[in-house]
């Protein structure tokens, strides 16, 4: 029987196209055209396969840049991408181009219901397959409730509330009245797909082996259980004043309850909490470690709790490399069917194809799109905890200046000239950011190697001068909002390979001056026939312990929520929460705590597809969603008396390199608006049904 995953990735591409103009009532194609219903269930290998090809219906969840299913990545502020096309879903969706008739990828309704019914069709004639063992049989039965669960989960976090259609295999042939559905609440919705789940839970496996990876197993029914509590939990569906101001008017027409409730319930965080620590406390997951070594980092210093210099992880940062702890997870360093961190992860044909959208231009045959916002790059923290606001004299942030000499740590290099701007900064940076002069991985193809000829790729994000050969550049310093340059210097050089006027692709290149590196596998070569294999961390035990410090921290219960923020501090080999606190001057309390976490999570799970989900569930969307795009334009002149030609190698000997944060809002005018809570359900599937309703101001 094949697995999971291997039949999602193999049959997907195949159906997917039949399926998109398919609503949730057509009776279903595949098998009636090969073997028919009676002989489905007339043995348990037909019955088996049958199951695994509703499977292959799901979406890939690695499909988080182009082509995906939901907002992903590029719907967050996480990330920015060059092209405005429906293949990238998130941005159209942000821009607020998406409607009820233009829904592009994100269109999944109709083929979520295709899978529901195929399941419910099992749950109606699987006593008719008598070969089946009662374990075989509860497995089946597991992995359909889990199926039908998920089908609705994907429902809801993209439409809102779903419409339950129970256990019937809905016919084609019935009159109207028949089809006249409700939507169910918001609330309701949430808890039938947690009862999918838990029962789910009860009959598949707490393990698969490593030819099955990317099924899931109890771990992952219980995971995705946590993630729904903690987002019913939230300011937007956890009534309140946030609850009434955007769903207020949302009211069910049949009983008129509201779709989304207006109470205010703190249970829900105790809930969520709940469900996190039964993950965390199965004991089969671990937070991902590698070894410390004699490349490993010394730790910052004047931390002041003596723990974290004396202990051993988890109890102090000793004894483990916090980059690579964090950074193998992504590249493919750790086997991720062996890794305990991962409670789902998939291998995704998505994720494989769309990092050529990340590599650099002429450097793995990427297209050098998958920008990062400067916001970003300012996020991350210095080395010992300290925001960049509040830098110290040990690890200064530093707008001007360069580094003196070469510094390695753990495999990686930040060499002699570096801006000071990306020094002194914590292990996830470096893991996940690709900046001016940074190593990607791996040599350059052979048609940039004459402009790079180094042997791990400088990435050239900037404008750099030559005293012979090149030809005219021009550099915007400085952008109004309408994109017309305001500040321009003009020399005679050439534009960096990475950049959007290079001489390998000169429509290719990163708008912002940065490049996303996590979960890119830097050393492969991003061709057609030579894709990286990285599998895409759906779902890890990091994600778990954020949730159940979220919910302690809503429930005033902050030593607790240390605990599990602290596991992950010390893994990245940062100091604790109270001592980061304390240097970045802030309180232990609960707002505090609130801001210290929402941190977190942004920095630890970016692009995992989180972020765009947490503003909206935290309600900071319009703050987040309409701030400026911002990017970095980066100038190298020769210094007096130098002299440089092709090929160019960054040298702070020879440039006097220049950085200018510019507005680049021109090119994504990005304007939140309440609507985009959730996306437009297909005008079509609301006439086919006349109970159902449109999400808020989508009409």
């Amino acid at each position: 029987m094949k697995y999971f995953k291997r039949l999602m990735i193999t049959l997907c591409t195949a159906f997917y196209f039949c399926l998109s103009s398919c609503n949730y009532l057509n009776v279903d194609e595949y098998f009636a055209d090969t073997l028919g219903y009676d002989s489905i269930f007339q043995n348990k290998m037909n019955l088996q396969k049958y199951l695994w090809a509703t499977a292959a219906f799901f979406p890939d969840e690695g499909a988080i840049w182009g082509g995906a299913y939901t907002p992903g990545v590029t719907g967050s502020d996480e990330a920015f991408v060059q092209w405005n096309t429906g293949e990238f879903p998130g941005v159209t969706f942000v821009l607020g181009h998406t409607t009820p008739d233009n829904l592009g990828t994100m269109n999944n309704w109709a083929q979520m219901y295709k899978i529901i019914r195929k399941v419910n069709i099992i749950f109606s004639r699987i006593n008719e397959c008598k070969d089946l063992t009662n374990i075989e049989q509860r497995e089946i039965l597991g992995y359909a409730h889990f199926m039908r669960g998920y089908a609705y989960y994907n429902l809801l976090q993209n439409f809102g509330p779903v419409v339950l259609v129970g256990d019937e295999p809905m016919n084609t042939n019935e009159s109207p009245a028949y089809y006249n559905k409700e939507r169910a609440t918001y609330d309701e919705s949430v808890d039938y797909i947690c009862n999918e789940l838990e029962i789910a839970a009860n009959y598949i496996p707490l393990r698969v082996t490593v030819s099955q990876f990317g099924r899931p197993t109890r771990g992952a029914a219980y995971a995705l259980i946590a993630r729904l509590r903690l987002q019913q939990a939230s300011p937007l569906f956890n009534g309140g004043s946030a609850a009434k101001t955007t769903f207020g008017g949302w009211i069910r027409k049949s009983d008129n309850v509201p779709y989304v409730s207006q109470t205010y319930d703190e249970q829900r965080w105790a809930v969520a909490a709940h469900a996190a620590k039964r993950v965390i406390d199965m004991d089969m997951y671990e937070l991902h470690t590698v070894k410390s070594d004699k490349y490993t980092p010394e730790l910052p210093t004047n931390v002041s709790d003596v723990n974290y210099y004396t202990k051993t992880f988890p109890e102090g940062a000793v004894g483990i490399d916090p980059y690579k702890s964090y950074s193998d997870m992504f590249t493919g360093e750790s086997t991720a069917t062996k890794n305990p961190e991962y409670i789902w992860g998939r291998t995704s044909g998505s994720l494989r194809s769309y990092t050529r959208h990340a590599f650099p231009v002429g450097l793995m045959g990427g297209y050098n799109g998958m920008a990062v916002p400067q916001k970003f790059i300012d996020a991350y923290y210095m080395v010992d905890g300290r925001d960049r606001t509040n830098s110290s004299d040990e690890y200064p942030y530093l707008e001007d200046g360069f580094t003196s000499e070469v510094k390695s740590f753990s495999g990686y290099q930040l060499k002699s000239g570096v801006y000071n701007m990306y020094i002194n900064r914590e292990p996830r940076f470096y893991a996940s950011i690709g900046y001016d002069g940074a190593e990607w991985g791996r040599a350059r193809a052979s048609d940039a190697a004459i402009y790079d000829p180094t042997d791990f790729g400088s990435l050239q994000m900037g404008y750099y001068e030559l005293s012979e050969g090149g030809s005219e550049i021009e550099a915007n310093l400085a952008l109004d909002r309408e994109g017309i340059a305001t500040s321009v210097e003009k020399f005679n050089g050439f534009n960096g390979v990475d950049t959007r006027k290079s001489n390998i692709e000169n429509w290719n290149g990163s708008y912002t001056g940065y490049l996303e590196k996590k979960l890119i596998d830097g050393s492969v070569n991003a061709t057609e026939h030579n894709f990286q294999t990285c599998p895409y961390p759906y779902i890890r035990l990091a994600e778990m312990y954020l949730i159940a410090a979220e919910a302690c921290i809503e429930l005033n219960k902050l030593d607790e929520a240390v605990t599990y923020l602290d596991a992950l501090r010390l893994r990245i080999g940062r100091p604790d929460t109270k001592a980061t606190l304390a240097i970045r001057k802030q309180a232990f309390n609960q707002v505090d705590m609130r801001k210290f976490l929402q941190h977190e999570r942004r920095i630890e799970l970016m692009y995992e597809e989180s972020r765009y989900y947490d503003v909206r569930r935290w309600m900071i969307a319009p703050e987040t969603g309409n701030k400026p795009l911002l990017g970095i334009t980066v100038v190298g002149r020769l210094k007096p008396g130098k002299k440089a030609s092709l090929p160019y190698v960054y040298n702070t000997d020879i440039y006097e390199y220049t950085y200018h944060v510019i507005d680049i809002s021109y090119i994504e005018k990005r304007r939140w608006d309440n609507k985009m809570y959730f996306a437009p359900i297909k005008r079509e599937e609301i006439k086919r049904n006349p109970g159902m309703v449109q999400n808020p101001g989508m009409e």
